[in-house]
């Protein structure tokens, strides 16, 4: 989906992957990040965030929390993370970035409320009484208070399946007196997620009812004497949306794709963020008529319906329409151990060709590699550290 967008806005990147892989600086099975372009996609985002009086946390785990990655968004502007889970916290963290948001999507295993509390997250989003406790008294062994986010819903609101849970929002009020008389707590505001989605028929981003029930919970907090209460408003942030989440009464977003120019509406339109991933593999085998091309990164987030996938297929730098190919790849059902490449017609693809990838990546999930690419534009490309999925430097090469 983002292939034909890549090499119309960014064909350097899909060039620069070519080359650096053919050179064997970078392996199959890699995430190949335009650091370059995520530097002035994150200063897009955060001018827009400032102008707007919203706080900005950036949500890495699609890039695989990559400390290169993270150095590019921090440069731009995004010095504090958001954190799906306690892995996307030491990985951040270990990249120098601030912890801006924990709990949220993921709530903190008990166990691991310590180790959590240790970091000092700037919020902690929870979904219920029990988790709250548990932060708190955490964060009081340490002698400080913790600022948290009551996670809300009422019935109606939008949740992807496995998402779900929160707070009753029509118990707001009573939730931050709760959680204020604890050692060690206090309520700074509440979120939800997504509070924006895409809309296939039209085509934009949209609002989703959880938005509304935001607005409605915070006017009941204001009603109480609350003021200067937080609403974390993630779901598809872009600086084109930006204002919209702020108009609603929002006060922090979580841009992700966004980042990498990734978001379903960078598909659409020509956003100012510029793409800045490809995938990168390389032809294995034949099999029949198929070039069989290495997998492990070959989840594709599915935000948009089923679609032709395809990739550049080339031992030289290029992002031509000659070098396209139909590839298949395994159903989410199964292991993605290749891809199945289409050569009945054309230039028959060589063992050990490039093979280049555009699509909307969740490299957390996958048991891919990720680097960071620099001078991209220059036609220069420098490979930076290679990763694994999960943040860490890889053994590669040995």
């Amino acid at each position: 989906m983002f292939l034909d967008v890549l090499r119309r806005r960014n064909p350097r990147l899909v060039e620069a992957a070519i080359a650096l892989h053919q050179a064997g600086k970078i392996p199959a099975n890699t995430y190949v990040i335009d650091l370059d372009a995520v530097e002035a996609n994150s200063r897009t985002i955060s001018t827009e965030a400032d102008r707007l009086d919203l706080k900005a946390f950036a949500m890495t785990k699609q890039m695989g929390r990559n400390a290169d990655f993270c150095g590019a968004i921090m440069r731009g502007g995004i010095g504090a993370s958001v954190n799906v889970d306690m892995e996307c916290a030491r990985a951040t963290r270990r990249a120098g970035m601030a912890i801006g948001h924990l709990g949220h999507l993921v709530q903190i295993p008990r166990a691991e409320a310590d180790a959590a509390a240790s970091f000092a997250p700037a919020y902690w989003t929870v979904f219920n009484d029990e988790k709250a406790s548990e932060a708190a008294g955490a964060t009081a062994s340490l002698g400080r208070v913790q600022s948290m986010l009551a996670r809300i819903q009422t019935p109606g609101d939008t949740f992807y399946r496995g998402h779900e849970g929160g707070f009753d929002a029509t118990e707001v009020t009573a939730v931050a007196d709760r959680i204020d008389a604890m050692d060690g707590g206090r309520f700074a505001g509440i979120t939800t997620f997504p509070a924006l989605l895409f809309d296939q028929a039209s085509r934009k981003v949209v609002p989703t009812g959880n938005l509304a029930t935001l607005h409605a919970a915070a006017e009941a907090l204001a009603r109480a004497g609350r003021a200067n209460i937080e609403i974390n408003a993630p779901g598809t942030n872009s600086s084109m949306v930006l204002k919209a989440v702020a108009d609603a009464g929002a006060t922090q977003i979580e841009p992700g794709h966004g980042l990498t120019g990734t978001t379903p509406l960078h598909a659409v339109e020509d956003l100012p963020e510029l793409p800045a991933v490809v995938y990168v593999s390389e032809i294995s085998h034949y099999h029949g008529g198929e070039a069989f091309c290495f997998g492990g990164g070959l989840y594709i987030d599915p935000v948009f319906p089923d679609y032709e996938v395809r990739a550049i297929v080339s031992r030289e730098p290029t992002a031509a329409e000659s070098a396209l190919r139909t590839v298949e790849i395994p159903p989410p059902a199964a292991i993605d151990y290749y891809g199945m490449i289409d050569a009945s017609s054309g230039r028959r693809p060589a063992v050990g060709d490039s093979v280049v990838f555009g699509f909307r990546p969740q490299a957390f999930v996958t048991r891919a590699y990720t680097c960071g690419v620099s001078d991209v534009a220059s036609g220069s490309p420098k490979a930076g550290t290679i990763h694994d999925a999960f943040g860490r430097p890889a053994d590669w090469p040995l």
